[in-house]
């Protein structure tokens, strides 16, 4: 509720009684909103978000755009599969970027002490982390569908391959958006459990990458049954499923890979949560 700050009631000053003052500007509680507004002021204004989503930019439309120009100059014939697939390689080395800013997001306010401004600003906790959440996710969500639909245009038109489906393309575009959005707001979560930055991006690449790396170097027949699960959830082969060019004949499949993340992401947001709560800055 707007109500109007007034001053004390008059006083006596030299015999003389001063008048009361009503503000014109008008006082209300702060709520999500505000946050949201901060938060996206200081996501837009700051140098690593250009650095960033300025590389994945490149790399996600400059790798997309050569691996169809290799396609094309080859002269070879895709058959029945599907261009939107020539997207996948830009994207994985794209989605680095991504991880990078989730971490930075909120990682870097505690290494430069910005942290305890804004929880003076906003006391709430939990609302900081939200409103960092929302914008993010948005950003990169946005961002990121934007880019794989130009992409995924350029190729199609570039290469002799299958008619893609409207769930084709939709999973290729939104899909992998969502995707690739709730991968940054791992991360974010992670940036906010560590409060270290190269720390917690280290980990994140690691979670990428080496489940697939370890699978590749696991001979033993007894290890045969983790290297598969290794293959089939590691999240190369996750973004893989929803562009329909996944290797293997098990795991995940369809949407399935969107589920997975879903459920990991909301697991550390909640635990992100619980500990800025609890936690000194």
């Amino acid at each position: 509720m707007t109500t109007p700050y007034q001053q004390q009631p008059p006083y006596q000053q030299g015999g003389y009684q001063q008048p009361s003052y009503t503000s014109t500007i008008p006082v209300r509680r702060a709520h999500l909103g505000d946050a949201l507004a901060s938060e996206w002021t200081k996501i837009r204004s700051v140098r690593s978000t250009i650095w960033t989503l300025g590389v994945m930019v490149v790399l996600m439309i400059g790798i997309g755009v050569l691996s169809a120009v290799a396609v094309s100059a080859s002269g070879a014939d895709l058959g029945d599969e599907s261009a939107l697939g020539l997207g996948f390689f830009g994207v994985l080395l794209g989605s680095i970027c991504v991880i990078t800013l989730g971490v930075l997001t909120i990682s870097s306010e505690y290494g430069t002490g910005m942290i305890r401004t804004t929880l003076t600003a906003c006391p709430s906790r939990g609302r900081v982390l939200a409103a960092k959440s929302i914008v993010f996710f948005l950003l990169v969500f946005v961002l990121t569908t934007v880019i794989t639909t130009l992409v995924g245009m350029i190729q199609t038109s570039m290469v002799d391959s299958g008619t893609s489906s409207g769930e084709d393309w939709f999973r290729a575009t939104v899909g992998v958006g969502l995707y690739v959005a709730t991968l940054g707001l791992l991360s974010l979560a992670v940036g906010s459990l560590l409060r270290h930055s190269a720390g917690a991006i280290t980990i994140m690449i690691g979670v990428v990458l080496l489940p697939l790396v370890l699978a590749m170097f696991m001979f033993a027949e007894s290890l045969q049954d983790l290297r598969q699960a290794l293959f089939e959830y590691s999240i190369p082969s996750q973004m893989g499923v929803l562009y329909n060019t996944a290797v293997a004949d098990s795991g995940p499949s369809g949407w399935d890979p969107l589920w997975i993340m879903l459920g990991v992401t909301a697991v550390a947001l909640a635990g992100a949560f619980l500990a800025l709560g609890k936690r000194d800055v």
